[in-house]
């Protein structure tokens, strides 16, 4: 809970934490809906990046459904979708050879065609700008790091702001104890694994009748290539190499733009062996030769991390809170075969705005929004995430090849019988952090050094994210106990953090003698992609908000 300190207040009909695609949308449709109804209605939108798309990251081929609705003119406006889908392919790759999969042997869902290639950041850009053309307020720099609350234990609002505090914990010259924004509404669009969403599930019990949430781990480089490997709206996703058959995951490669290729690899988090390194994958996986020769001769030049909801249907938590609502990736709505989530994102924002609009008219605040979660049940979007629900619990319990067989052969049966699965409704039983088996069963991996061509390390990768922090500023990731990285996790698990992590922010440290290990947290590189907070075994890493405006500063991803 907030901090017993005083502070200046503002008051909005509507409070949205986050400026991405739920929470833009939410925000646009509260001011369509109050322009069409002749009434005022006040949102307020609030975004820790330093500017908005500056942390957003996704492949992307997106499909614009969702802003069809928004914005049925959205070609007219100049919306950024500019590269239609051209050709679908997907591969099985083994360590030399590829073996394609005819993509009519898929279901009609699973086709791109219809789909556009682009950057989802450069896309919330634009999102922000026809929201503030319509009169929302958008703050971007000013992270939300704590809730307040109504006297009757609705959620009322949210603190943002909050700068100038040392790593010691004293006060600045700088020092400014933020401000409340607080609402009739509350909309938690943060993302991923958002640390105020986490407070909301536990505090309300959000997640009592929902499966675990999974998690996969989405790393991404932007290339710019020569005319001559370009192949503009080409979309190539593989699984296989170079994860073994019980590890789930795989690539992707989208070609748009200026000869640019968006290429990136996703580890599902729920993998045992606790030496895999999501990073050093994808690296040695830019080497395979149907995916060197697109690379050869061009340049790197943006790279990124973003953890990634994947536990679907059965894994979305009760949707509403006295006082707001989870909307977007803070409960999960990608479509994890598809690997699309954005315009689920957008249309559950939407939603929400429709029921919040209606609840304020009827003279409502801070009330629970039931109506949102009807209208969820009875959208588009929950009926997509049932066609898909058995996909990802099939990968776990029978491995690439079997599993992603039965799972293709579920989604033909769901998508011609009605959402009818002769599975049923599979559950996902653990979490990602239980699943992380025993250092003493698995041997190390050793990855080949990056050559500087197509592999790199992490650290000039993190480079080329622009992340910065404040340097003297409390740890953002915290150690609920500080003794057990090396104390246990180190014995039972090889300490994973220091692999899992994709910018190299956990190490662990040897004296000269190599003896005496310590954990060391290098926070500055963080680039907020929640891994940690997610798959670390002994749930003793927390993922915070650092202050507004750090982490990373991605273009056009």
């Amino acid at each position: 809970m907030a901090e017993d300190v005083a502070r200046d207040s503002m008051e909005y009909d509507v409070v949205i934490v986050g400026a991405g695609p739920a929470g833009l949308g939410a925000a646009i449709r509260l001011k369509q809906l109050a322009q069409a109804a002749g009434t005022e209605v006040s949102v307020a939108v609030l975004e820790k990046g330093s500017e908005v798309g500056a942390h957003i990251l996704s492949g992307a081929v997106i499909d614009p459904k969702a802003l069809n609705e928004l914005f049925p003119n959205w070609k007219e406006l100049g919306a950024p979708l500019e590269t239609a889908v051209t050709k679908d392919k997907f591969l099985v790759l083994g360590e030399q050879g590829e073996l394609p999969l005819p993509m009519f042997a898929m279901p009609p869902f699973m086709h791109n065609h219809g789909c556009y290639i682009a950057s989802l950041g450069n896309l919330s850009r634009w999102l922000a700008g026809q929201a503030e053309a319509l009169g929302v307020e958008i703050y971007p720099g000013f992270a939300a790091s704590d809730l307040t609350w109504r006297e009757d234990g609705s959620v009322k609002g949210v603190v943002v702001g909050v700068v100038g505090i040392a790593k010691d914990g004293h006060h600045k010259p700088d020092y400014q104890p933020g401000m409340e924004l607080n609402g009739k509404y509350v909309f938690i669009a943060e993302g991923v694994r958002g640390s105020l969403a986490k407070v909301i599930q536990a505090k309300f019990n959000l997640c009592a009748d929902s499966q675990p949430q999974k998690f996969g781990l989405g790393i991404k480089e932007l290339w710019q290539v020569p005319a001559a490997n370009f192949q503009p709206g080409l979309v190539q996703h593989t699984t296989g190499w170079p994860l073994d058959m019980n590890t789930s995951g795989g690539s992707f490669m989208y070609h748009f733009g200026d000869n640019y290729v968006s290429i990136g690899y996703v580890v599902h988090l729920n993998y045992k062996n606790p030496y895999i390194s999501p990073f050093d994958e994808f690296q040695r996986f830019k080497h395979h030769p149907s995916v060197k020769p697109y690379l050869m001769g061009g340049t790197r030049i943006a790279y990124g991390a973003r953890a990634i909801t994947s536990g679907g249907q059965q894994s979305v938590p009760k949707l509403s809170f006295p006082g707001g609502v989870l909307i977007g990736c803070s409960a999960g709505f990608v479509n994890v075969p598809r690997i699309k989530g954005s315009h689920n994102a957008m249309k559950t924002g939407m939603l929400a705005a429709e029921a919040a609009f209606k609840a304020m008219a009827a003279g409502r605040a801070g009330d629970e929004l039931v109506e949102y979660e009807a209208a969820y049940k009875k959208s588009w979007v929950a009926r997509e995430l049932k066609l898909v629900r058995n996909a990802k619990p099939l990968l776990v319990k029978f491995g690439t090849v079997i599993g992603g067989a039965l799972g293709m052969f579920d989604m033909w049966c769901t998508s011609l019988l009605g959402g009818f699965s002769f599975f049923g409704t599979l559950k996902h039983g653990k979490s990602d952090s239980e699943s992380t088996g025993l250092a003493k069963d698995y041997k190390p991996i050793v990855y080949p050094k990056p050559d500087g061509v197509l592999s790199f390390d992490k650290l000039s990768s993190v480079f080329l994210s622009s992340t910065n922090h404040e340097e003297d500023q409390p740890a953002h990731l915290k150690l609920k106990d500080p003794r057990v990285p090396i104390e246990i996790n180190l014995p039972r698990y090889g300490e994973p953090a220091r692999l899992y992590c994709p910018a190299g922010v956990y190490e662990v440290l040897y004296d000269e003698a190599g003896q005496n290990p310590r954990f060391q947290i290098n926070a500055q590189n963080c680039v907020h992609c929640k891994t940690c907070d997610i798959k670390d075994p002994s749930q003793n890493i927390v993922w915070t908000t650092p202050e507004g405006g750090g982490g990373p500063n991605y273009p056009n991803m």
